[in-house]
């Protein structure tokens, strides 16, 4: 598995130095840029695998960027920024962020969310979704026939559900605001959707997950909305 190519976008330079000298540690290739103009340069011109996006830029908003850089590219963007905010997170997801990494934070969790956007890439999405099944650790979704499986027993999903867990497996690894879920199953984002949604993803996830010792498929960002985990 080669390691990605990152794009670091930080402008506090003992954080930037930080993050290289962690991912030169790890043999990961990267570059870097100080300030959004950099970054949507450096974007389009060296085509990075993955980005670390601060928010807090000396010359435009994160947000801005991750809207312009998703004119082009579906790459996966990390937010890293000293924002705590659910409503903070949950705009830079709707905008089209990855994931969302809160300072001060650990090298140790920034390897760790490296590695799930890099399992992302290596089962390439787009693929996926192309092909007719999917596949992740004991679930199997059928797309063609409209089924789900889970150790081979086929499961009982109800409409929504089942398009729950297409739109989770189809942008596995990635963080799904309420928002972004409620208008894809429902066309809306009423205050009563994230309820409902609430209610079908536990039964979804009861039938999912019904040993609470068995491999847990679906991670719940509480404020904020749901991850599909790669199973191993």
């Amino acid at each position: 598995m080669t390691n990605p190519m990152v794009l670091i976008v930080e402008d506090d330079n003992s954080i930037r130095n930080l993050i290289q000298t962690t991912l030169k540690a790890h043999n990961y290739r990267y570059i870097s840029a100080p300030d959004g103009e950099a970054a949507i340069l450096e974007a389009s011109t060296h085509n990075p695998d993955v980005m670390f996006l601060d928010l807090g830029l000396p010359d435009m908003d994160g947000i801005d960027i991750i809207e312009r850089v998703r004119s082009w590219t579906d790459m996966p963007i990390i937010v890293i920024s000293a924002r705590t905010e659910d409503t903070e997170k949950i705009k830079a997801l709707d905008a089209g962020a990855d994931d969302y990494l809160t300072k001060p934070f650990s090298v140790e969790e920034l390897l760790a969310r490296l590695r799930v956007v890099q399992r992302r890439l290596h089962l390439n999405p787009a693929s996926s979704q192309s092909d007719s099944t999917f596949k992740n650790g004991s679930l199997k979704v059928d797309y063609a026939a409209g089924c789900a499986f889970l150790n081979g027993e086929e499961l009982h999903l109800t409409p929504i559900e089942y398009k729950l867990l297409t739109l989770l497996t189809q942008n596995i690894g990635k963080v799904l605001t309420h928002t972004f879920i409620t208008q894809k199953i429902w066309n809306s984002s009423r205050p009563n959707d994230v309820a409902s949604l609430r209610v079908f993803m536990a039964t979804l996830r009861k039938k999912l997950e019904p040993n609470k010792g068995g491999p847990q498929y679906i991670q719940t960002h509480i404020g904020v909305g749901y991850r599909m985990l790669k199973v191993e």
